[in-house]
């Protein structure tokens, strides 16, 4: 088949445009557990999943006819997807900055790394925790450190009451925790 009947492209380039966007002056942030992930991300595909994929495509190619093997089509496929993932991976890692929330611990300001508790104007509590970019899971109530709630409660302290500005109305919030974890004993 024609690659002009395919969605793929020979362009790897669009690599951008799936980067969640970082703030003016390209810092981003991240916590150092977030960094170990990233790297240990990247190693596991580098050292585990690309060779195992390398080796299908071989031994598929050597089969002959390649037009109709689906191992070969898609271990190639598949080899785009780890490549793409693995530069994305290294710029994410190049521009990093690892921020220690531990350094904060006993702080009521917010800072980068906090978990704080809040309260809306309907009485309804959350907990999030601050994190970077590319460890934020809002499932397990960790924010990006560019998100809404996150720029709201940056800098604040415990007992503020702050406007959380949203698309459709103006919430005020109550923050009435601030934790950071304890650092590690050396």
């Amino acid at each position: 088949m024609s690659k002009a009947f395919t969605k793929e492209t020979d362009n790897d380039d669009d690599d951008e445009l799936s980067l969640p966007p970082l703030p003016a002056g390209g810092k981003n942030y991240i916590t150092p557990q977030g960094f170990a992930t990233l790297r240990a991300e990247l190693k596991e595909l580098v050292e585990v999943e690309r060779p195992k994929i390398v080796e299908v495509v071989h031994w598929a190619a050597s089969n002959g006819d390649r037009s109709e093997n689906g191992d070969y089509h898609y271990g190639k496929k598949r080899l785009r997807e780890i490549d793409r993932r693995i530069r994305f991976l290294i710029k994410r890692l190049e521009i990093a900055v690892v921020a220690d929330p531990t350094l904060h611990h006993g702080n009521r300001q917010i800072f980068f790394g906090a978990t704080v508790t809040y309260v809306d104007e309907e009485g309804v509590q959350r907990t999030v925790k601050i994190v970077g970019i590319d460890e934020a899971n809002s499932a397990a109530g960790e924010v990006s450190w560019i998100s809404p709630i996150a720029r709201t409660l940056l800098k604040a302290f415990e007992g503020d009451v702050l406007k959380l500005v949203m698309p459709d109305r103006v919430d005020e919030i109550e923050v009435l925790q601030v934790r950071y974890p304890e650092p590690a004993e050396t």
